[in-house]
């Protein structure tokens, strides 16, 4: 039996479910005024229930377990673990859930949700570009997305900084959040 592949959001109909080894949930944060960090989020579930028959009556859940930090630095991602960040004794826990998906064209879509981190919710929107769709070797339908939001960290309750001598602070208060999305329909 040959699948065909989606080209448009309209053709996506059914349950899909982030596929974690093809999937980059990552994040950018400027570093000491000079430069930029690079990390991401290895361990992760999400699921998005699309109807493409009314787009926004889709649904999208993501929950992010937030000591898997990875910024490629052990020491650094052990602090942004510590209550000066994520506090994970307390809030083990990332969480994004739509209240609203909307199509901004054929190919793409602005998907508006909590998102709650340290145990602070607020709404967010996130421009999300669907890449095509293909059969895998292995039977399996996969959807491409990709998109990026930029949040600021104290909104969250995440304030700790350090001032630098040379003016300015260690830690930049905006971060980018960006999702490189694998999803596998759901047989």
């Amino acid at each position: 039996m040959t699948i065909t592949a989606p080209a448009t959001l309209a053709e996506l109909t059914g349950t899909w479910t982030l596929d974690p080894a093809h999937t980059r949930i990552g994040f950018v944060a400027r570093h000491a005024m000079v430069t930029k960090v690079r990390g991401s989020f290895n361990e992760f579930e999400g699921t998005a229930v699309v109807d493409g028959g009314n787009l926004a009556a889709s649904s999208v859940t993501v929950t992010i377990q937030a000591a898997s930090i990875d910024t490629r630095n052990e020491q650094r991602d052990e602090h942004l673990r510590s209550n000066d960040f994520l506090s994970l004794a307390e809030h083990p826990t990332i969480t994004f859930v739509s209240t609203g998906v909307e199509p901004s064209g054929n190919t793409s879509v602005n998907i508006t949700g909590d998102l709650t981190i340290k145990g602070v919710t607020n709404t967010v929107t996130v421009p999300f570009e669907f890449d095509g769709a293909a059969t895998d070797p292995f039977g399996n339908l996969r959807a491409g997305f990709e998109g990026a939001v930029t949040i600021n960290r104290k909104d969250y309750g995440i304030t700790w900084n350090a001032a630098l001598e040379t003016g300015g602070v260690l830690v930049g208060e905006k971060v980018v959040l960006e999702f490189e999305v694998s999803a596998i329909k759901a047989g």
